[in-house]
């Protein structure tokens, strides 16, 4: 473990090269070591799951789920706001691994901490809300719905906010009276699954309520046709969402996706130009353009596609790229080398079709520079791939109704953003797109906990993580009648 990072709940060497499961213990998968994008450095080493592990895990949770969701609410309450408070004095070393682990800048991670802490309050909340109501009826009988829990929530989480996007289906699944399997990402299982376990279980939460397994796919494939998961929750690419749809429902499981994004960034003929290149760079370049909501294609009016796209230029030569860890800098790693060469055939097949590349367009290890292609049609891989990298891709229109059909245009369905002065101008696009969010006067990377998260087509099965929708996504509706005296029917 990194000594730069082992403070506090870190200290432990009890996760070292272990899962967390029943407590800590070793997985018959092996081990996992954990990669420091920056440097190929072996920043630690965690449990590897295989299937096995899954299946002891799960027979586990829905064991102890029972005892777990008859806790009085004030208890379980009680054990998120202990979280929370823990958190707070963790805040750098727990920056310092989501730095190291994921390659991102000191404020995204400082985001990730404040938006799970965000969490584990509003998860200590939903223990007060009303859980039920009181249906119409026949007089002499009383009608009652109520929310219970599915059982056991099995949650797979991505590698670009493992902190965040963990927390953000394990807190409302366990506030809801669920136990919960967790398998983070194997890139970044520590910031993924080892943070998230360390705290609640310091926090007072009960042993087997809360299992963590790093794995491969293997492992993703086990929970989720496992029997005594009744849910998957999980968060990722498009192409394994697929997969994990139709191995959940030949299983007839709940299951919630939140896929990925090829988002529109709308710049209109009106916009302030300023402020749209500063949401447009925001869109783009945060975390290295690997968020599911970074703007995909940047769609300009054509009267200002010029200079948006100088302007974009301009910004991109001057950002610093380079380690987070050690640097002040703007621009840090792509996760992988797979992920670089991603980016590179997407960018080199568009400019062989005519694209022009403004700036960037190369890269040093895993370094991959800002990037702006101008002169991008619908026909180009840049417009219609997910790239999950630091490149803006700009497309220009001639009207309203040409803008609407180019951000329409493709399988995806996630995020929007929309720049004018024009707010009923802004408004009457918005609700022409075909997407789960929209944003008129800002870009198109927001989640603040308390929306209804997800997306349509591509970008998910019409799931939502957040807000009002926890309560939709992580209970299921049951049905009781009660009467005094039983009715006489006629057979």
């Amino acid at each position: 473990m990194s000594a730069d990072t082992a403070t506090g709940l870190l200290e432990s060497g009890a996760w070292h090269r272990n899962g967390f499961s029943g407590g800590w213990r070793a997985l018959e998968g092996g081990i996992i070591e954990v990669i420091e994008p920056a440097t190929g450095a072996v920043l630690a080493e965690v449990g590897h799951a295989a299937p096995t592990d899954v299946r002891s895990a799960c027979a586990q949770a829905r064991q102890r789920q029972v005892a777990w969701a008859a806790l009085p609410y004030q208890q379980r309450a009680a054990i998120f706001r202990a979280a929370a408070q823990r958190l707070e004095g963790e805040r750098a070393a727990y920056a310092g691994w989501i730095v190291r682990e994921t390659g991102a800048i000191p404020p995204k991670a400082m985001f990730e901490i404040d938006s799970v802490l965000h969490l584990l309050h509003e998860a200590a909340a939903m223990l007060t809300q009303p859980q039920g109501l009181v249906l119409p009826s026949v007089e002499g009988c009383t009608s009652i719905a109520r929310r219970q829990p599915h059982g056991v929530v099995g949650v797979i989480s991505p590698f670009n906010f493992p902190f965040l996007l963990s927390a953000r289906a394990v807190l409302p699944a366990l506030a809801t009276g669920n136990a919960v399997v967790l398998k983070p990402d194997p890139r970044t299982p520590v910031c993924g699954g080892v943070l998230m376990s360390l705290l609640l279980a310091a926090a007072g939460l009960p042993e087997g309520v809360l299992q963590m397994l790093p794995g491969e796919a293997d492992a993703g494939e086990a929970l989720v046709t496992d029997p005594d998961v009744a849910m998957i929750s999980f968060t990722g690419s498009t192409a394994v969402g697929r997969r994990v749809g139709e191995l959940g429902g030949r299983h007839l499981k709940k299951v919630a996706l939140e896929l990925g994004g090829k988002n529109a960034f709308i710049v209109l003929d009106d916009a302030d130009l300023d402020l749209a290149v500063s949401g447009g760079c925001w869109a783009s370049w945060l975390h290295q353009g690997q968020i599911c909501m970074s703007a995909g294609k940047h769609l300009v009016h054509a009267s200002i596609g010029e200079a948006y796209a100088q302007r974009m230029a301009d910004k991109a030569a001057v950002l610093p790229v380079g380690d987070p860890h050690t640097q002040q800098v703007a621009i840090g790693p792509l996760i992988t080398r797979k992920q670089v060469e991603r980016v590179e055939r997407i960018v080199r097949e568009s400019l062989a079709m005519g694209a022009k590349l403004l700036a960037g367009g190369s890269h040093e290890g895993q370094f991959y520079r800002p990037t702006v292609l101008s002169g991008v049609t619908p026909a180009m891989p840049v417009f219609r791939e997910e790239i999950f990298g630091p490149v803006v891709s700009i497309t220009t229109f001639d009207s309203d109704a040409q803008a609407v059909a180019l951000a329409n245009d493709g399988e995806y369905g996630l995020s929007a953003g929309i720049h004018t002065r024009d707010l009923a101008r802004g408004l009457r696009i918005a609700e022409q797109l075909h997407v789960g969010q929209v944003h008129v006067n800002d870009q198109t990377v927001n989640d603040d906990g308390t929306m209804p998260m997800g997306g349509r087509g591509a970008s998910g099965n019409g799931s939502r993580h957040g807000g009002p929708a926890n309560w939709d996504e992580f209970t299921q509706w049951q049905w009781s009648t009660v009467r005094a005296t039983p009715p006489r029917y006629p057979l």
